[in-house]
């Protein structure tokens, strides 16, 4: 392969990061001559993690539309068709200086206007899509007719172009599974000795989940517990005071493979990194799906999961934080239980997911 120069564009959330860091990494490994340079948004996830990771990027000036009311999102808003014009000036000259040979797009509000542009430009270069859930983002939607490519993690459920259409699985993050059990319990300070619950909603977190969590914390049975539960930036000072002996408040985790060796138990949304990380790592899990998401994915997420006993479901319309302090007081305590569910979780994991997609990449000569 020669020196080939790839975009890779998505973020917002890390959903659609990781799945980007992953594929990037992996064509790294191949083919170490590779030129890759991230875009991402200077509001999402991403303007932390590329720095950390060193690697080339750049972030643009542009977020989601605002769909809650109030005067501030009102004047978030109104701002936006600016945003997007200076992310178009500044993805423009982007290209014209970097000149890539393959756009590769994950997702998200920061993945759009690269494609976009991409095709303006040069309506030959190839574009590869990654869609991650079930029901497919409106990047997805809008660029699939100009895809060379599109793989996806489940069954498509949206009248997508099928010949161009390949089942992968979610690429994971790198080595997401091969985190030491003896690092992590030193480096959250917690004892060999306890199970280990890790809460988390998602790389921003769950306010709901972290509501719910508050009204019981005290209530769950800590005789041979402990538990890790990332809040997310947001929210972190509301409940950083609950830290003990016992329980870890943390913002933000960027050992993600430390926590899941930890973990005997995950509570957490289902979105698709997560439900992909999850199986991959054979973790049982307590999962209370985001009602709001689109095409309400992340139930038929969590469904693939429980059905084949991995996972229990706790519907938002069902909910009530005492079902959720009697299943983990439960569940924490049946060895046995515990055991089937990662079993289970184990058969329904891809490790290779980005494997598969990169052999695809290949295969399909988008790399010259």
């Amino acid at each position: 392969m020669g020196n080939n120069k790839i975009i890779i564009a998505g973020g917002g959330t890390g959903g659609h990061l990781f799945p980007a860091i992953a594929i990037g990494e992996e064509i790294k490994d191949r083919f170490p001559k590779t030129e890759i340079h991230f875009v991402g948004s200077k509001y999402g996830l991403e303007s932390k993690v590329f720095p950390v990771k060193d690697l080339l990027h750049t972030l643009l000036t542009i977020r989601g539309l605002q769909r809650s009311i109030n005067f501030r999102n009102l004047l978030k808003n109104i701002s936006l068709p600016f945003l997007i014009i200076k992310s178009f000036i500044k993805i423009n000259a982007l290209y014209r200086d970097f000149k890539p040979s393959l756009i590769i797009g994950t997702g998200g509000y920061a993945s759009a206007i690269p494609l976009l542009v991409a095709k303006m430009l040069n309506p030959t270069i190839p574009l590869i899509l990654q869609e991650q859930n079930s029901f497919p983002g409106l990047t997805t939607r809008w660029f699939a007719e100009h895809a060379s490519l599109i793989c996806s993690a489940f069954e498509i459920f949206n009248d997508l172009n099928k010949k161009k259409l390949v089942i992968t699985g979610n690429p994971i993050r790198n080595n997401i599974c091969n985190g030491d059990n003896e690092i992590a319990i030193k480096n959250f300070n917690f004892s060999k000795d306890r199970k280990t619950i890790f809460i988390f909603g998602g790389s921003q977190g769950s306010r709901f989940l972290n509501q719910s969590l508050s009204k019981i914390i005290k209530k769950i049975n800590f005789k041979n517990i402990q538990i890790l539960w990332q809040t997310g930036d947001k929210e972190f000072q509301q409940y950083s005071s609950l830290s003990n002996k016992y329980i870890k408040v943390v913002p933000f985790i960027n050992d993600m493979a430390s926590a899941y060796s930890l973990s005997d138990l995950v509570v957490c949304r289902s979105g698709a990194l997560t439900i992909s990380e999850l199986t991959a790592c054979a973790k049982p899990s307590i999962l209370i799906p985001f009602a709001a998401a689109a095409g309400d994915h992340q139930l038929k997420n969590a469904k693939t999961l429980s059905k084949k006993g991995a996972s229990i479901i706790i519907e938002e319309k069902d909910f009530d934080p005492k079902i959720l302090l009697s299943k983990i007081n439960n569940l924490i305590n049946d060895d046995s239980k515990l055991s089937s569910m990662s079993i289970a979780s184990k058969k329904l994991g891809n490790e290779d997911a980005t494997k598969i997609i990169v052999d695809l990449i290949v295969k399909g000569n988008y790399l010259v």
